[in-house]
């Protein structure tokens, strides 16, 4: 008998009752920018240091990998979480490339799934 495997990617749906940001969390510690660009949706807004893009999932992941490969992340905690569907948002700190900054998280969560409308990363 041949199983098949039934998840094939990163992305998992998660409802009320999961924590979301525990596989964005992740993704974040590890600076794993492609498997975080799984939890993007179509378009976002990135606020990088002040520079804010309204762009799409392949241009924030492009934003992301680039902003993980100058600043390598050691650690990221979520020290704060609130809001409820459809829409929820956790704060935490990325300790990367020498630096801390504060990183704020924007969940939309509709019947398609989760997906991370807008990331503030700023130095703390």
């Amino acid at each position: 008998m041949m199983l098949i495997p039934l998840v094939s990617t990163s992305r998992v749906h998660f409802n009320d009752q999961c924590d979301v940001f525990v596989p964005i969390s992740k993704y974040i510690r590890q600076g794993n920018a492609e498997n975080l660009s799984a939890w993007f949706a179509e378009n976002l807004e990135i606020n990088l240091l002040g520079n804010v893009n309204e762009c799409s999932r392949n241009q924030a992941c492009q934003i992301m990998k680039d902003f993980f490969n100058n600043n390598n992340p050691k650690q990221f905690n979520i020290m704060h979480k609130s809001g409820r569907a459809p829409m929820k948002y956790a704060i935490g700190v990325l300790e990367a490339g020498g630096n801390k900054y504060r990183v704020t998280i924007f969940v939309k969560t509709s019947t398609e799934g989760n997906y991370i409308q807008q990331i503030r990363i700023m130095k703390n």
